[in-house]
């Protein structure tokens, strides 16, 4: 399955270095019609994105943050007057953004890859700091104080690092888990880049006091394949009693969901595993808020068995037994990404099909449905790796963060 990981990441290079550098590929870094409303009207916003109950609220271009892609993105909100800060991450870095003035967003800069460029960089926030890391060979974990954010007079600034992790070299990404405290990087390699750190398994990383990290071991799980690609961890409340309170890592492994139990990081326990009809590559999941079921996105089935976007969906009411409960299917053939729930809704950064919304109420009756969307990609919705990398939808003013490969930050909320 290493082989598999090295084709995707190529894959990745080779397309998104094409769509980078050619207007023809998609919709880098081309404006809204100033004369068009932002507003979802008769289908479509600022005159280019075709939308469905969402309103484009800003947006800043990938060269107006000096950049050449986005990836990945997450959110801080300031405890001490609760503005809120859009983290976008660049092939050169990561980007800050004061988002308290949505229609006026204010990038105050940028803290630079710790090595080199990568089309892959991953953050994560806890207690106030950024957790930064990035398929960039030596870069290791980047902590930023996002406090520091209230104080930039002049931005864009260049900024520093806090602190910078170096116990292992690359990682593909970073899950934390806010209740515990602790920092999971999966899909880790040496310094070297020479040899997979606990198999590609989350590495344990002890984060309560944030500028001061300290690594306690890993897990490599007894699965089919034990590289995470991605991973939730939890503290766990859902319906199995056996694991109430538990630290519980679901990791998504290539080529099937493991399930383990993380609470003793001297003696992590695998529970189970499962995988699905037609995998291409297991990619990325979320818990429903109630931990029952588990929404799963695999980053090549749609590419290799040529159906519409697929969710599918696991239930996870005894983790000793998981079961597959339903698939949903969306209404185009473009690549899910990364999908997020809040409340009843599954947000899903969808490739070139943007962001997509998906009501989740009667999950438990296999009936649910596409209820809006925003196109951050208009020429095409095939399946291909351009446009929607991530959504951030957590924030409580219900604005929500997009990252798009080719066309950088858009702020975009639901009517």
């Amino acid at each position: 399955m290493k082989k598999c990981f090295i084709f995707l990441c190529f894959l990745h290079i080779c397309f998104m270095s094409c769509s980078g550098d050619d207007d023809a590929g998609g919709s880098t870094d081309m404006g809204p019609d100033p004369n068009a409303s932002n507003s979802c009207v008769n289908g479509m916003s600022a005159g280019i994105y075709p939308c469905d109950g969402l309103d484009l609220i800003s947006r800043i271009s990938l060269s107006e943050m000096s950049a050449g892609e986005g990836n990945d993105s997450w959110g801080w909100t300031d405890p001490q007057d609760n503005k809120e800060y859009a983290i976008v991450g660049l092939n050169n870095g990561t980007a800050f953004i004061d988002i308290s003035i949505p229609e006026t967003p204010v990038y105050l800069g940028k803290l630079p890859t710790a090595t080199v460029n990568s089309s892959w960089r991953d953050v994560k926030v806890y207690q106030n700091h950024a957790f930064i890391v990035s398929e960039a060979p030596g870069h290791g974990m980047q902590v930023f104080d996002l406090t520091r954010l209230r104080s930039v007079s002049n931005p864009p600034q260049t900024f520093t690092a806090d602190n910078r992790f170096t116990e292992f070299g690359s990682a593909h990404n970073i899950v934390i888990n806010t209740e515990s405290g602790y920092a999971y990087p999966v899909g880790a390699r040496n310094a070297a880049g020479s040899e997979l750190v606990f198999g590609g398994g989350p590495i344990f990383i002890n984060i309560q006091d944030p500028k001061n990290p300290v690594g306690e071991g890993g897990f490599t799980s007894v699965g089919t394949d034990p590289y995470s690609h991605d991973a939730q961890v939890v503290t766990y409340n859902g319906p199995d009693p056996d694991y109430q309170g538990r630290e519980i890592l679901i990791g998504s492994n290539q080529v099937e969901i493991v399930i383990a139990d993380i609470t003793d990081k001297n003696n992590p326990i695998n529970i189970s595993k499962i995988s699905y009809s037609q995998v291409g590559y297991t990619h990325q999941g979320w818990f429903t808020e109630d931990m029952r079921y588990f929404l799963l996105g695999d980053e090549l089935d749609e590419t290799g068995a040529g159906f519409n976007t697929r969710t599918i969906i696991f239930d996870f009411e005894d983790l000793d037994s998981p079961l597959f409960h339903m698939t949903y299917t969306g209404p185009t053939s473009a690549i899910d990404h990364n999908g997020y729930v809040k409340g009843n809704k599954f947000y899903i950064a969808n490739y070139q099909a943007g962001l997509r919304i998906v009501d989740l109420t009667d999950i438990a009756n296999r009936n649910i449905t596409e209820i809006g969307f925003f196109d951050t990609f208009p020429s095409g919705d095939t399946a291909n790796f351009s446009g929607a990398w991530n959504v951030y939808p957590f924030f409580e003013s219900g604005n929500i963060v997009i990252s798009d490969i080719n066309s950088g930050f858009l702020l975009v909320k639901e009517q």
